[in-house]
């Protein structure tokens, strides 16, 4: 079998190693001439970092990014503290894999030369233009024509690919609130001499600030060596711009009123990009023939809930799994030399858009709830003053991610069914009942 991926992000190069690791030759399209992921810290929780362990990739992970230790919610006027909650091993030994807070740059590092290393073949440079679900077959703009037995689009919100599924352009829709991102060492905040500030780099923590229509995030990456600051508030860009150099001044001023503390930490960033953030109406289907899509090309979501990329890695490695385990128990010869029981050079194709059709089957329940997740959080984060913002607060005070932390049991109730589930093994069960379904037990 072989697979073509369009996109080397995050969930493309997940499905890669997924696919490789199963024996399936991939190969692996990127419309950019070289690899030049960009972006700030990125959240792993431990969703994601099952999956790196699972790829014997959790120790470069861990070398790279840092563990959280707590996870710290602060009132945006004075930065009083709401809540602290314990993470460390306490994740670990709920969830079964910690919580861990990288760069993107090093993260996407960590899957390429772990897909370079299983043999996938990444070819850069190689813009698509059209996709033929019939064959299935990718045409670049140079003219090449490159077949498969199976195409992924892992190619973004801007998704050519998923063109080509729903037959009809569907672009994705403003939401409203955009995202300043930046990055700046720890040598930067502690030339402010600021005791509070230091207080804060010394913990390995992740802290957010919560205040009318607007949150920040703050933590470390890269061992505490540099700091991440994510700063999210309502939309101005253009309704045609996703992306632009943003004001310097323009973005402090955004945060006048806020925690002392928080604008002097404002005050190091040297430059900034902002980005609008976007979202696509439900989709009909994600897979069309042999034909199928991943990540946010299909399930785009607000980073309000840290599964945006967890959810794509996620994708891809069931991917990976499921077609692995249709060429291993369904489409090869047993070691007798038997052929597979109902099983025709014209049937595996057809056999190959069922199991496509599994893996959407077993996505879309999850990723739809990640999705309206991330929008109550938006609500719950953006509350103005009043009643019902100290209403949060107080709830907030006893709320927690494990079972350890959490005093309302309703928290910890609703991470578990997203940071708990092993989706490897439960797509592993939906495959043998498909293969019960149509009696391909041998």
């Amino acid at each position: 079998m072989k697979v073509v991926i369009v996109g080397a992000g995050l969930g493309g190069l997940a499905c890669a190693i997924a696919c490789r690791r199963e024996g399936i030759d991939v190969e692996v399209l990127e419309r950019s001439p070289k690899i030049h992921e960009v972006g700030a810290g990125i959240q792993v929780p431990p969703n994601g970092t099952r999956i790196m362990r699972d790829f014997g990739l959790l120790p470069q992970l861990l070398e790279k990014g840092v563990q959280v230790q707590e996870v710290n919610f602060r009132r945006y006027k004075d930065g009083r503290l709401l809540r602290r909650m314990p993470f460390g091993d306490d994740i670990t030994e709920q969830f079964g894999a910690p919580w861990v807070v990288i760069h993107r740059v090093d993260y996407h590092c960590i899957l390429h030369d772990e897909a370079i290393r299983l043999g996938a073949v990444i070819r850069l440079g190689a813009e698509v233009t059209d996709i033929s679900t019939d064959e299935p077959a990718a045409l670049l703009a140079d003219g090449t024509k490159v077949v498969a037995d199976v195409i992924i689009g892992a190619d973004g919100q801007m998704s050519s690919v998923r063109t080509a599924v729903l037959g009809a352009s569907v672009s994705s829709n403003p939401t409203g609130d955009m995202a300043y991102r930046a990055t700046f060492s720890r040598e930067q905040l502690e030339a402010l001499g600021d005791d509070d500030v230091n207080e804060l780099c010394k913990r390995i923590a992740v802290t957010s600030w919560l205040g009318p229509d607007k949150h920040t995030i703050f933590y470390p990456v890269r061992g505490g060596k540099e700091f991440n600051l994510v700063l999210l508030r309502p939309d101005n860009l253009s309704s045609d711009a996703r992306k632009e150099q943003g004001d310097i001044d323009e973005m402090r001023e955004s945060y006048i009123g806020w925690d002392e503390t928080l604008q002097k930490i404002i005050s190091c960033v040297p430059s900034v990009y902002k980005w609008k953030l976007t979202h696509l109406p439900e989709l009909e289907s994600w897979t069309k023939n042999s034909v199928a899509l991943l990540g946010d090309a299909c399930h785009p979501t607000l980073p309000y809930q840290a599964q945006g990329a967890a959810m794509a890695v996620e994708d891809g490695a069931v991917i990976g799994k499921l077609l692995g385990s249709l060429q291993a128990q369904v489409l090869e010869p047993d070691s007798s030399g038997n052929e597979p029981s109902r099983l025709a050079a014209s049937s595996a194709q057809n056999l190959t858009t069922e199991v496509l059709a599994l893996y959407e089957k077993s996505r879309k329940t999850r990723t739809t709830r990640n999705i309206q997740g991330a929008v109550k959080n938006r609500k719950l984060f953006h509350m103005p003053d009043g009643f019902l913002q100290k209403i949060r607060d107080f709830v907030l005070g006893f709320a927690g991610v494990t079972r350890k932390s959490d005093w309302t049991y309703i928290s910890s109730s609703k991470q578990s069914d997203t940071l708990g589930l092993d989706v490897l093994e439960d797509c592993g069960k939906a495959f043998e009942d498909w293969k019960v379904s149509i009696e391909l037990e041998k």
